[in-house]
C-alpha cells in the first residue's frame, strides 16, 4: 500500500506496547504526510509486529528500534534527528488522524511566520473534548487556585482566579493563540524548534510538553489551537499497565517543571509549599491507585 502527499511534513511517534493502535495511528498519518518516523521504546506487545505486517512495503515508514526505554522526550529527539521535512508533526501512537486535519494545521502553521507550533482538536472516542487539548501554563498560583476549588471564583476575579483548564470553557470558533497545547499532538516548524531547542530529556513522562511550549513562549513563537482538526485520543493506551510508575514520573515531571521556571520567580517559602504540595499529590494518587488493585485482586479471588 502506497500513500502520497504533497504536506511538507514528518511525523515522529514514539511507541510504548500500544498494541494495535500503532498500525492504526500510522495509517491514518501516512496518507497526510511525506515522512513517518516510528521510534519504540523497547515495547515488549505486539506493536511493532503488527505495523510491520500491515504497512511494511510502505517506503515513506522508518522505525527505530531502541534497546532501552529512554522515555518520551528522548524518543522524540531521536525521530527528530531523523526528520526530512520543514514541518515535524509529534504525534502520539493512541492518535488518530481524522479527515483533513493534518491539512487544516498546516494551513494555520504556515499562514504566519510567527506561528511556531499548532495543536489540533483532541477529541475522547465519544466526541467529546479531552483535556489538554488547549492549554494555559500552570504556574504555582494557577496550581494553587485549582487544588483549593478558587477557580469558582472566577466570574468575579478572572485574572486573580484563572482556571487553566481550557477544555472547561466554550470551544472557540477558530484558531486561537493558547499559552500551551498536549505533547499528544504538536505541529512544530523546524525553524522554530532549531531556535527553541530539542525536548527536554530530563523529563521521563508527563510534564516535557509543558517545557516545549514554555520555551516556545520564551522565544516569542505563537502557539495556536485549532479546533477544526479533529484527532481522536484513545489516552493512557500505552500507561495503563504501569500505573504506580506513571504516577511517580508525572509528578516528578511536575516538580522539575515547577523548579526550571518558577524558582527565581516566585519566593522559597511558596516554592517550599508547591513541592510539599506535588509529593503530598503523589501519595493521594497512589493511596488510590493501591485501593484499586486490592479491590481488583479480592475480586478474582471471589
Amino acid at each position: 500500500m502506497n500513500f502520497t502527499c504533497n504536506k511538507p511534513v514528518t511525523a515522529v511517534i514514539v511507541n510504548y506496547n500500544s498494541g494495535p493502535l500503532l498500525a492504526s495511528c500510522v495509517h491514518a498519518v501516512l496518507q497526510q504526510v511525506r515522512q513517518v518516523v516510528v521510534v519504540d521504546n523497547a515495547s515488549s506487545d505486539t506493536s511493532l509486529t503488527e505495523l510491520e505486517n500491515k504497512l511494511s512495503s510502505e517506503k515513506l515508514l522508518h522505525i527505530v528500534r531502541l534497546h532501552n526505554n529512554v522515555g518520551f522526550a528522548a524518543g522524540c529527539n531521536a525521530g527528530l534527528k531523523l526528520s526530512t521535512q520543514s514541518l515535524i508533526l509529534f504525534l502520539n501512537p493512541d492518535c488518530i488522524l481524522q479527515g483533513n486535519s493534518m491539512q487544516r494545521m498546516v494551513q494555520v502553521i504556515e499562514s504566519d511566520t510567527h506561528i511556531g507550533m499548532v495543536g489540533g482538536f483532541l477529541v475522547n472516542p465519544d466526541g467529546s473534548e479531552q483535556g489538554g487539548g488547549r492549554r494555559a501554563i500552570p504556574t504555582p498560583w494557577r496550581a494553587f487556585v485549582r487544588a483549593f476549588g478558587l477557580y469558582r471564583l472566577e466570574k468575579f476575579w478572572p485574572h486573580l482566579f484563572f482556571d487553566f483548564h481550557l477544555n472547561n470553557k466554550p470551544l472557540p470558533l477558530v484558531p486561537i493563540e493558547v499559552e500551551a497545547i498536549s505533547g499528544a499532538l504538536m505541529l512544530v516548524k523546524r525553524e522554530a524548534i532549531d531556535d527553541v531547542g530539542l525536548w527536554d530529556e530530563d523529563y521521563f513522562l508527563h510534564c516535557e510538553d509543558l517545557d516545549l511550549c514554555m520555551r516556545f513562549k520564551q522565544k516569542k513563537w505563537k502557539i495556536v489551537f485549532i479546533p477544526d482538526a479533529p484527532v481522536v485520543h484513545f489516552q493512557g493506551t500505552c500507561s495503563h499497565s504501569r500505573p504506580f510508575f506513571v504516577t511517580w514520573h508525572k509528578h516528578k515531571g511536575m516538580l522539575r517543571f515547577y523548579r526550571k521556571f518558577f524558582q527565581r520567580q516566585y519566593p522559597p517559602m511558596l516554592m517550599g509549599l508547591v513541592s510539599l504540595a506535588v509529593w503530598s499529590r503523589f501519595g493521594v494518587a497512589v493511596m488510590f491507585l493501591s485501593a484499586q488493585y486490592c479491590y481488583r485482586l479480592l475480586k478474582i479471588k471471589i
